[in-house]
């Protein structure tokens, strides 16, 4: 099982279980691949809600940097796939993002919360799967990769955190939080028919 030492995100509605941990070690190369995807994804779409909501007070400067973090973990995670005689290949998506996505309601400032809050759960979870790798990886290479992410991915998570509080009450954060926290257990619910599918964000959660 995932040890007390790992420290459940408060984001998190429900922490990952242990058989996500025994798959994701299984097949470290599909979820390196999958890492650098997630990467580049989290700075697209710190971009794209830097072009959405273009004239937002303070929302360039704090997700310019965040952008241009993700990218260089996404050239690290890169460089160790090169020196590992691999490089980014296509790999179907467990299909988490999209189902997160579904969720996020359309009207404004609904929708500029929903997008925030959506990203910091990503961040969250993200940060929680790899402070597990990088406790319990065989491979030091892996280890200290993952182990080297945990700060900023905890920044991240954080700096969503704050542009909400800057917008908003708690008192509309918080219960909205719960919401999507729960959606996001659904989209983690399940077991995977094929070893080979284990991703980053595939399902894997202990809700008992």
């Amino acid at each position: 099982m995932p040890p007390t030492s790992v420290a459940s995100i408060r984001w998190l509605a429900a922490p990952t279980s242990a058989s996500w941990l025994q798959q994701a070690i299984a097949r470290p190369m599909e979820v390196l691949i999958d890492h650098a995807h997630c990467e580049r994804k989290a700075a697209g779409s710190a971009v794209q809600l830097m072009f959405r909501y273009l004239c937002e007070p303070g929302l360039g400067e704090a997700l310019s940097p965040l952008a241009r973090e993700e990218l260089e973990h996404f050239e690290q995670v890169l460089a160790l796939l090169r020196a590992r005689g691999r490089y980014l290949e296509p790999l179907p998506s467990p299909g988490y993002g999209g189902f997160l996505a579904k969720h996020i309601r359309k009207v404004e400032p609904l929708r500029m919360l929903d997008s925030f809050l959506v990203a910091g759960l990503i961040e969250a979870r993200s940060h929680e799967r790899m402070a597990l790798l990088a406790e319990h990886s065989p491979e030091q290479d892996l280890k200290d990769l993952y182990g080297s992410l945990l700060l900023s991915e905890a920044r991240h998570f954080g700096l969503y955190w704050v542009l909400c509080e800057q917008r908003w009450e708690r008192s509309v954060i918080v219960p909205r939080l719960e919401e999507l926290a729960q959606v996001e257990v659904v989209a983690l619910t399940g077991e995977l028919e094929n070893p080979e599918d284990v991703r980053m964000h595939s399902c894997g959660v202990d809700i008992r």
